[in-house]
């Protein structure tokens, strides 16, 4: 299969990226952030999360962010409502674009929501019907398609279950996420051969961590695969705060650098996204994930 001419970067950053840092994050320094991704030529940014501060704290204050930010034409502002009341505040803040989350495990699904994967299925319902009234697309997370920290090993027939009920209740685009970063190439496509059989390939996204090192080899593997929507976060922030060991996403700026050396299309200036991503982990006083960064650094 050729591979695509043309990607879109979703940088999740902002959120999934921050959302597990100890360090507390002031608004200002949320709202340079997402200035500074846009400028670089993100056109797609997940902004914050609409969650309770008692369970995400650093996700506090995704309402002053979203109001701070300087809205650019042509850029996809997100967030995550895991539940009405969650997309009753993204409303209100003029929010575009609403994700919601699943997982493949039920083990995950009950540790990290507290229910069953078919329970947390049965509360996205209303929350699209609503979203859909709004005008709001709604994307949908698939976590742990290729590996659980308690069940192990993930069938992508069971991926697929759940990634074909987000497509049916009304997601746009269903991203299947490699929480703990366990997945290899073959396994990455295979589980795209699988879930395209029940979701259109172009309605297919990967997020992928970098926990054993193989983000950027199984985003390769997508693209064999004909998918053409990648997760990314700036740096390499983030990790799972349920998955004991989980590292961040891959890198943007080194998946940048695989799709740039393809010659694929992402509309993404390098060198601003570098400094994005170094401004960033100067506050929070740690060291810069992106190996692209600190290559170019030294």
């Amino acid at each position: 299969m050729n591979l695509p001419t043309h990607v879109r970067l979703v940088e999740v950053g902002p959120r999934d990226g921050l959302q597990n840092e100890k360090k507390p994050i002031s608004v200002a320094d949320k709202v340079r952030l997402v200035d500074d991704l846009t400028a670089a030529g993100l056109s797609h940014v997940e902004v914050g999360s609409f969650v309770s501060p008692k369970w995400v704290p650093q996700m506090a204050g995704s309402t002053e962010v979203f109001a701070g930010i300087q809205r650019k034409a042509g850029v996809t502002y997100a967030a995550l409502t895991p539940n009405l009341k969650g997309l009753e505040a993204a409303l209100e803040s003029r929010v575009e674009e609403v994700a919601v989350f699943a997982a493949a495990s039920e083990s995950f699904s009950q540790r990290n929501i507290n229910c069953s994967i078919d329970e947390s299925l049965q509360r996205f319902i209303p929350l699209l019907e609503a979203a859909t009234t709004a005008g709001v697309r709604v994307r949908g997370y698939v976590s742990c398609v290729l590996g659980c920290p308690y069940e192990g090993a993930v069938a992508a027939e069971r991926v697929a279950v759940v990634a074909r009920e987000l497509d049916a209740m009304g997601c746009y685009e269903v991203s299947l996420g490699d929480t703990i970063g366990t997945g290899t190439p073959g396994a990455t496509r295979h589980l795209f051969e699988v879930v395209g059989r029940a979701v259109p390939r172009e309605r297919l996204a990967g997020h992928f961590h970098d926990t054993y090192g193989q983000a950027l080899a199984n985003v390769y593997a997508s693209l064999l695969e004909g998918i053409a929507v990648f997760d990314a976060s700036v740096a390499g922030l983030g990790g799972c705060p349920y998955a004991k060991g989980a590292t961040g996403n891959v890198a943007t700026e080194d998946l940048l650098y695989l799709l740039d050396g393809l010659g694929i299309v992402t509309g993404v200036d390098a060198d601003r996204l570098i400094a994005a991503g170094e401004r960033i982990c100067a506050v929070l006083g740690r060291e810069n994930g992106s190996r692209v960064a600190r290559a170019r650094r030294a």
